[in-house]
């Protein structure tokens, strides 16, 4: 297995577990849609994003913005996987005044860019930062994620023109295609397919990938930009609730209430995978 990949299935791994944590600690979660998207959030901090946990505010660091912030599960995860704060914090998931609430707040935890949560807004202030970026000659780019379920808000769509008119290829769209939201199959709910070519239609750069799948995650994160001068959208296909045996393409499973069996049974199949990834690093390092 190839080392780079093999280190962050693994981080990805201890990430899930992250997860699981945070639903022993509050009972409850947006489990779905965090572990469908968990594995790009994990490539995105731990191998291509500049970022310094040590000093979240540098200037010069890559931005993240997690659009569908009821994801935030797999946010806070690699957060705290990657040293932002302190695991302790995620006991306190769910629970009054805590820093890690139902949807990122910039104002309560360092690494978070932006209050979100409120679907459509995401993309909008992305433009903003790699418009500045672009206005100030700094070169930090701007990664969004984006639940496919989130597609039918119209203010994504000004927000995709706008991206294109001022050639923002500092921009990374990624589009979490899970194919369900908490009503039901996205294509039953307001079906936006073709999405690669709508984008397209706007002057957007596109690319597909497996969004589940470590190799291609970052196989398309180094062929960004995609094409100069055009924003960057990565369509990922993923699988809902990725990871959680009980719960994999079950629309169901947006949010869950676990109870702790289930969780017993999902915490013992990630730390055996966490032995495994960890015991093949170590042969090949």
């Amino acid at each position: 297995m190839d080392k780079r990949i093999n280190r962050l299935e693994l981080e990805a791994a201890r990430c899930r577990l992250n997860v699981v944590r945070m639903l022993r600690a509050s009972g409850h979660g947006h489990v779905g849609g965090a572990l469908s998207a968990i594995d790009i959030v994990t490539a995105l901090y731990f191998d291509t994003m500049r970022v310094d946990p040590e000093n979240p505010q540098w200037q010069d660091r890559d931005r993240f913005l997690l659009s569908a912030g009821h994801k935030c599960l797999a946010q806070y995860a690699v957060l705290a996987e990657k040293g932002f704060f302190d695991k302790a914090v995620l006991d306190t998931y769910g629970h009054l005044k805590s820093p890690i609430p139902g949807h990122p707040d910039m104002h309560k935890l360092p690494g978070i860019e932006a209050n979100t949560g409120a679907l459509g807004h995401g993309l909008a202030i992305a433009n903003g930062m790699a418009a500045s970026a672009k206005l100030h000659k700094q070169d930090y780019r701007v990664y969004v994620i984006m639940g496919d379920g989130e597609l039918p808000e119209g203010s994504n769509w000004e927000a995709a023109a706008q991206a294109a008119k001022f050639g923002l290829d500092n921009l990374v769209l990624f589009v979490d295609n899970n194919g369900l939201q908490i009503s039901g199959k996205v294509t039953d709910v307001m079906d936006m397919r073709p999405i690669d070519k709508k984008f397209e239609a706007f002057g957007w750069a596109v690319t597909r990938i497996d969004g589940n799948d470590m190799g291609e995650i970052v196989g398309a994160l180094d062929r960004i930009p995609l094409a100069e001068g055009r924003p960057n959208m990565i369509l990922c296909s993923t699988v809902k609730a990725k990871g959680l045996v009980m719960g994999e393409g079950d629309a169901s499973f947006h949010f869950w209430k676990p109870d702790m069996k289930d969780l017993d049974e999902v915490e013992t199949i990630l730390e055996k995978q966490v032995a495994y990834l960890q015991e093949v690093s170590e042969v090949t390092a």
